[in-house]
């Protein structure tokens, strides 16, 4: 990847540090009610007069509301819960959302070079359940409609808008139809594993943001239901490797190994920070270099729908803003690329090398009470966008072979890809996702 490219995107991005992100998410402050509290017996925090909202003790803790003094009382390790707000990576700040005119399929150079319709005359994830842990889907989005289970679905933000209908939010159901949209109603786009069961596992709110706790319940949640996989196209980085991060760090730790015990698995957003995650020894990206972790970075071209000179590249290049690292990344898959001058030089073709899917934009009265949505097409990019591609591929490999456990499944993935030539395994881990390849093997 041409250092230019990082630091362009550097300097686009901000380069927040310090930063947790979904797609990017900001950190915005501690709570000083809530807590993440490591404990096997939920009963004796509450008999303490704590109000244990999150009761995760087969993950091996706890969330507890109550003042800091109580906590410190129980003579148990914990932390003060993160709050977090959601912003996606500057380059889809540009990209036009409102596309419902475009050719669905002909632009979504992702599945075409996934073999997403060859691999349907094998499955389409049939029999397979897969949680979407995000902003929110949009049950009632005509291409997802099929998909998602509101009745398993849930509202981990408290902030009453439900979860499915009505506050899914763009990013998750970006994220959503890349695995699922429907791939038979003569209509958008098409999505890995139209087949599968979405659930919503909504965790950042429209009029908020999220929490750390709220997100490892949700990951909990997945596996009391029987998710084959859960997508998180969330995380943080940078998190200092001490003090606070290395608890949050443990209880990650905890949680993921727990879901893959159980069979789910997760796979997570690598990260849009261009960090080298290999060398970096003061800090961490969490959750995806968590125990377990199925960590995604992301691919595009460059040049899709027009002529970029000597910058072409094909879908399969690492795109400019992925984190990477050999011992950090699991795999690679398409999460959209961009040539930021093509957004001068190109303004009604650039945005094609991004990664075309279904959103939703709920709207809200001046009082903050959700009036409806707007379900339209458009283009994001990030690892926020890979992650999903892995998720999809999850889905239609445990519809042909339900019986394989999570560790399995992912070493069935990683054994089928291959890193391109011309790239470092840095970029990749085991190689860029081969959908076709794994469900043949």
């Amino acid at each position: 990847m041409p250092q230019q490219h990082r630091r362009n995107f550097l300097k686009a991005s901000g380069a927040l540090l310090g930063g947790l992100f979904a797609g990017s998410t900001v950190v915005a402050a501690e709570r000083t009610d809530r807590f993440v509290v490591k404990t096997k017996h939920a009963a004796k925090l509450e008999r303490r007069g704590l109000d244990v909202v999150y009761d995760l003790t087969a993950a091996g803790f706890a969330v507890v509301e109550g003042t800091e003094s109580d906590v410190s009382a129980t003579n148990s390790s914990y932390a003060p819960d993160i709050e977090v707000t959601l912003q996606e990576p500057s380059v889809n700040e540009a990209a036009p959302t409102e596309a419902t005119d475009e050719p669905g399929y002909q632009v979504q150079w992702d599945k075409q070079d996934l073999s997403i319709p060859d691999a349907h005359s094998i499955t389409r994830g049939e029999g397979t359940r897969v949680a979407v842990i995000d902003s929110g889907v949009a049950a009632d989005h005509p291409d997802l409609e099929h998909a998602v289970n509101e009745g398993l679905s849930r509202n981990f933000t408290g902030d009453g808008f439900g979860a499915g209908v009505p506050a899914g939010g763009s990013h998750g159901t970006h994220c959503a139809g890349i695995i699922a949209a429907n791939d038979a109603n003569d209509e958008g786009v098409v999505g890995s594993a139209p087949g599968t069961e979405l659930v919503d596992c909504r965790v950042f709110s429209p009029v908020g943001g999220a929490s750390f706790a709220d997100i490892l319940a949700a990951i909990v949640y997945s596996v009391e239901i029987g998710c084959d996989v859960a997508n998180l196209s969330l995380g943080a980085y940078p998190v200092p490797r001490q003090g606070e991060g290395d608890f949050y760090g443990k209880v990650l730790n905890s949680t993921l190994t727990y879901a893959n015990k159980e069979g789910t698995v997760l796979a997570i957003a690598a990260g849009n920070d261009s960090a080298d995650l290999q060398h970096d020894k003061n800090f961490i990206s969490l959750p995806n270099e968590g125990a377990q972790a199925f960590s995604v970075a992301a691919t595009g071209p460059k040049g899709f729908m027009f002529d970029a000179g000597d910058d072409a590249q094909g879908p399969e290049s690492p795109a400019f803003y992925t984190n990477y690292g050999t011992n950090a990344i699991d795999i690679a898959a398409p999460g959209g690329d961009a040539l930021l001058d093509a957004q001068e030089t190109h303004p009604d073709t650039w945005v094609f090398d991004l990664v075309y899917n279904t959103i939703s934009k709920p709207e809200f009265d001046d009082n903050g009470d959700y009036v409806g949505a707007t379900h339209e097409y458009g283009w994001k990019a990030g690892t926020s966008m890979a992650a999903p591609q892995v998720a999809g591929a999850v889905a239609l490999v445990k519809s042909v072979e339900p019986g394989l456990n999570a560790n399995q499944v992912k070493s069935l993935l990683k054994r089928t890809a291959s890193v391109p030539d011309g790239y470092g395994k840095e970029f990749y881990g085991a190689g860029y996702l081969d959908v076709l390849a794994a469900l043949e093997s």
